[in-house]
């Protein structure tokens, strides 16, 4: 019997060969920062380089078990639970092996309890981006992966992350997107206004427009 074949089977061949190819990327990337660079602030609040790259893997190296025991330390608090896991974990194991727990589970089934595929890569996405604009390498992500983020794009998940785009909208400077309908533009690199609409601020100098300040971080 053939095994069924289209659009949507072809859409999600194509999502997993994006994840597999970011994680991939950027365990490399992250195998050739230095000793200082895992100490520095990434973009995550709270999280060094090394915490977020630890974090990165997490749900591709805890079983469901361990991670629901974990909540249950946690007391049903999800961030209180990755937040303390990821120091753990960054704390128990060298860089070399954060890097390698990625690049080892480039084809990892994990997604986020809400999202699927999409959410998943931009789990891998952003929190590449966490780190690479905190030390401000010139890394960029592939437009087809940033498409498919941007395009999903809805009020729901800027709510969920706290971000306020009344009156602004958002227009990519290095590629045909726009976000909003405010009379006020912020403008700035695709992959930049990513990060802006998971609620992270940008260093300065990376976005312009007289709303820019709003999503800048001192």
């Amino acid at each position: 019997m053939r095994s069924a074949t289209g659009p949507a089977t072809d859409k999600k061949a194509a999502l997993k060969a994006a994840i597999a190819a970011e994680r991939r990327e950027l365990a490399d990337l992250f195998d050739a920062l230095r000793a200082e660079d895992w100490r520095a602030p990434s973009l995550c609040t709270g999280w060094t380089v090394r915490e977020v790259v630890a974090h990165m893997s997490m749900g591709m190296r805890l079983s469901l078990p361990t991670t629901l025991g974990e909540l249950l330390k946690a007391r049903g608090d999800l961030h209180r639970m990755t937040d303390r896991v990821a120091r753990r974990d960054a704390a128990a194991h060298t860089t070399t092996q954060l890097s390698a727990f990625l690049r080892d589970h480039a084809h990892h089934p994990w997604t986020p309890p809400v999202g699927g595929l999409r959410a998943a890569l931009g789990h891998d996405v952003v929190h590449g981006l966490d780190v690479t604009a905190a030390l401000g390498l010139a890394r960029r992500v592939p437009e087809d992966r940033l498409r498919i983020l941007l395009d999903a794009i809805r009020p729901s998940g800027l709510r969920f992350f706290g971000v306020d785009l009344t009156g602004v909208r958002l227009c990519a400077q290095d590629t045909d997107w726009s976000y909003g309908s405010g009379a006020e533009p912020v403008y700035g690199d695709a992959q930049d206004l990513l990060l802006l609409a998971f609620g992270r601020r940008l260093p300065p100098g990376r976005l312009r427009g007289e709303a820019a300040g709003r999503f800048t971080g001192r």
